[in-house]
């Protein structure tokens, strides 16, 4: 057994070891940027949230009068960025080293998703899928995704008329079925569609895996290597079983679109297109393999956040009911009786876009984005950002600056109006869709895809609070799970068609 001064000696040669390596990182002697208490070995380990963590972290700008902060995870450095000020300095003009991703042991590595290009580290594998992808979906051509978001849109109105407690589902598979045409051209069953399914199950695996602190093997990666029937090896037996999926997902639609492809029944999409301009006389394997895995991303990408905020547009219909009542008000005035919205009405709805920016920026979906990772040291407003840093943009901080965006917990959509109008003064809620390089290069369809829904659920559906059997009101709590990807806490509500014409105009609108 070692002495008590044996063991104290130990301990201060190693506290100086770690300060003096810490000193050599930062050879330019400035402070690191403020924020909790830092421990020897564990840093502000103690400090961290384990949920809401954006909340904490805009609370943390409060109390450290800063919006930028830092923090050691157990020698992982993390800077926190909580101003639109600094996150357009940092992630826009020095996009050059604020563009890559920390690599993940449990969702790159163990659960497979090494493929999703939103993950991947700044390079060369990046870049082709990013290009590739934009080359398909550029903003100013919506002839790929509009008249799809459209049919499915349509569809959705008909499955909620008829079971409309289900709404979470029926957004829920309007969204894959859209997701999944664009990107396979591949025709979805009005039920359990498979593809759908082994998505969404594959998307269980990377929210769990992406979940801060979730699983060990994050901090030590060596543990990758016990075997699955260990003792405590728990997460190697779900990450085989998420790997299974997540290898499904990749490849069943990719092969069901290329059996269509040769059979001539294929509709035009990503997948066929891109398939289309290869060159079929050389070995184009790796041109393949890029096709697969954007296609694969495309789902990933749109599916699961747009169903967030499509769940958080119908709990302010619920909580503000008079919001849904000026924005339907617009769509009588505008469209008249029996027509149903389509993207050419979109300029003469200035309220129904102004609450589609609300529900964007009242609750961010992602509201710490993807980390990015830092590649040099850097500094910034006389504080040192060392290389080899995590850095958090707070979407969900910045989209509630109490400067820009007066009473910010409250749902209103006339902050973005001005006179009736649009207010080009007024901040888009771009911070919603990440931030620089690594910004979500779909969100035009996104948007396009809320804008439809909303815009076609306000023409035909009134949703109110719900009333139990005791005739008494349901109060939605309107809180929210702690994830990546931020859903409502499951709740009741009341749709009804508004009129037996609005039925009418919903049955009527397309064969399901």
């Amino acid at each position: 057994m070692l002495s008590p001064n044996v063991l104290t000696t130990a301990i201060v040669v190693a506290f100086v070891i770690v300060l003096y390596r810490r000193a050599q990182r930062n050879k330019s002697g400035l402070p690191l940027p403020p924020g909790p208490k830092k421990w020897p070995f564990i840093g502000s380990l103690l400090s961290l949230p384990t949920s809401f963590e954006w909340e904490t972290y805009a609370h943390w700008s409060e109390v450290y009068n800063s919006d930028i902060l830092h923090v050691d995870a157990a020698g992982t450095s993390i800077i926190i960025v909580n101003s639109h000020q600094v996150a357009t300095e940092l992630f826009e003009k020095r996009s050059a080293i604020y563009s890559s991703r920390i690599w993940s042991t449990m969702v790159n590595e163990l659960i497979g998703f090494d493929w999703l290009f939103g993950f991947m580290a700044y390079g060369e594998q990046w870049k082709e899928r990013r290009r590739l992808f934009q080359h398909h979906f550029h903003p100013l051509d919506t002839s790929s995704h509009q008249p799809i978001e459209l049919e499915y849109t349509h569809k959705m109105l008909r499955r909620l008329a008829d079971t409309p407690d289900k709404f979470g589902e029926h957004l829920r598979h309007m969204m894959g079925a859209i997701t999944i045409s664009i990107a396979y051209g591949i025709k979805i069953q009005p039920d359990n569609d498979p593809h759908i399914e082994i998505a969404e199950k594959a998307l269980i695996g990377l929210a769990a895996g992406a979940q801060p602190g979730a699983f060990l093997v994050e901090s030590f990666p060596v543990l990758k290597y016990v075997p699955a029937w260990f003792p405590g090896a728990e997460f190697k037996r779900k990450a085989r079983m998420w790997r299974a999926w997540t290898k499904k997902m990749v490849e069943a639609p990719f092969l069901a679109a290329q059996r269509q492809i040769a059979e001539g029944t294929a509709t035009p999409s990503f997948t066929s297109m891109s398939l289309n301009n290869l060159d079929e006389t050389r070995d184009n394997t790796h041109e393949r393999q890029v096709i697969k895995d954007t296609a694969a991303s495309f789902f990933v990408g749109g599916a699961d956040t747009t169903v967030a905020a499509m769940n958080t547009f119908i709990l302010a219909m619920v909580c503000y009911p008079e919001v849904q009542a000026k924005a339907q008000e617009e769509i009588d005035r505008v469209l008249g009786a029996g027509h149903l919205p389509n993207f050419a009405d979109e300029p003469s709805l200035p309220y129904v876009a102004a609450v589609v920016k609300e529900f964007v920026r009242w609750q961010a979906v992602t509201p710490l984005a993807i980390p990015h990772f830092l590649s040099e040291d850097d500094e910034y407003n006389g504080y040192h950002l060392p290389a080899g840093s995590v850095v958090v943009g707070n979407a969900w901080a910045i989209l509630r600056d109490k400067e820009e965006y007066p009473e910010p917990s409250v749902f209103r959509p006339e902050r973005f109006l001005k006179d009736g109008k649009l207010d080009s003064d007024i901040r888009e809620p771009l911070a919603a869709f990440g931030f620089g390089r690594r910004v979500c290069p779909g969100k035009h369809i996104a948007t396009s895809t809320l804008w439809i829904t909303v815009a076609s659920i306000l023409t035909t559906f009134k949703t109110s609070k719900a009333i139990n059997a005791d005739g008494k009101v349901i109060e939605p709590s309107q809180e929210y799970i702690s994830s990546m990807i931020l859903h409502p806490v499951p709740f009741k509500c009341t749709i009804k068609p508004r009129s037996k014409e609005a039925e009418m105009l919903i049955r009527s609108s397309l064969d399901c």
